[in-house]
């Protein structure tokens, strides 16, 4: 391995890679929930939103999205792991007995699960983006021109209480994933001191809970509000 090679894969390089990486995927999950909350305000915003990302840059924006955000989720599961077989090795090693560290590395549901929860995630995802991408939704007119009716796709798939139940077991995870990964995230980084660490942990909870909460509540309103229904009549 070359020089340059040897320094990005270090332990401090591989740590700096799980951080902008994560940085650019919480990034993308805010973005994500911003355009989904448009479920909320109706059939036409919401399908309007999906037409738009879909010939954003005459339909070559979302395929050059998608590399990249592949990109950053292989990147930060391989960088992941490799930090967290590494602190384990560590643990083994340099403890003979397991307690709570204290200071920066408190130990948490949310810090001991972050392997699990981000190999959920990272089996969820694909199987989520699939599902909606290429799942059939009717074609309607949108000022002239045809476009997926998504709207009447997520409607449909969230009136099926099997999948209310897996998404919000999904966004829980991540609610839990993010609540640890935030304020590990900006240390990586280096961004973070004994003062900072206070204030960062706070925030992550925060920024973890409210998007955890705006996820599940899409699911919940198609589900418990009746009067919600697909434009189409349904998928069948």
């Amino acid at each position: 391995m070359s020089s340059l090679g040897t320094r990005v894969w270090s332990s401090v390089g591989k740590k700096l890679i799980s951080g902008l990486t994560g940085l650019g995927l919480v990034i993308f999950v805010c973005i994500h929930l911003t355009g989904n909350l448009l479920l909320l305000v109706g059939a036409d915003a919401f399908n309007r939103y999906s037409y738009f990302l879909e010939h954003l840059g005459h339909g070559a924006f979302i395929y050059f999205a998608e590399a990249g955000l592949v990109s950053f989720f292989a990147l930060h599961i391989v960088s992941g792991i490799s930090v967290w077989r590494r602190k384990a090795h560590a643990r083994q090693v340099g403890y003979a007995v397991r307690g709570d560290a204290g200071g920066p590395s408190r130990k948490s549901l949310s810090s001991r699960s972050m392997l699990y929860s981000g190999i959920l995630l990272a089996v969820y995802v694909p199987l989520h983006v699939a599902h909606f991408k290429y799942g059939g939704p009717p074609i309607i007119q949108l000022d002239g021109h045809e476009a997926r009716d998504l709207y009447s796709l997520v409607v449909t798939e969230f009136k099926n209480p099997l999948i209310v139940a897996l998404y919000s077991g999904a966004m829980l995870f991540l609610g839990l994933h993010l609540r640890h990964g935030i304020w590990s995230m900006l240390q990586s980084l280096g961004l973070l001191n004994r003062r900072l660490l206070p204030p960062a942990v706070t925030l992550a909870v925060i920024v973890s809970g409210l998007l955890a909460v705006g996820f599940l509540l899409l699911p919940l309103y198609v589900y418990l509000n009746p009067q919600v229904m697909p434009l189409t009549g349904g998928l069948g």
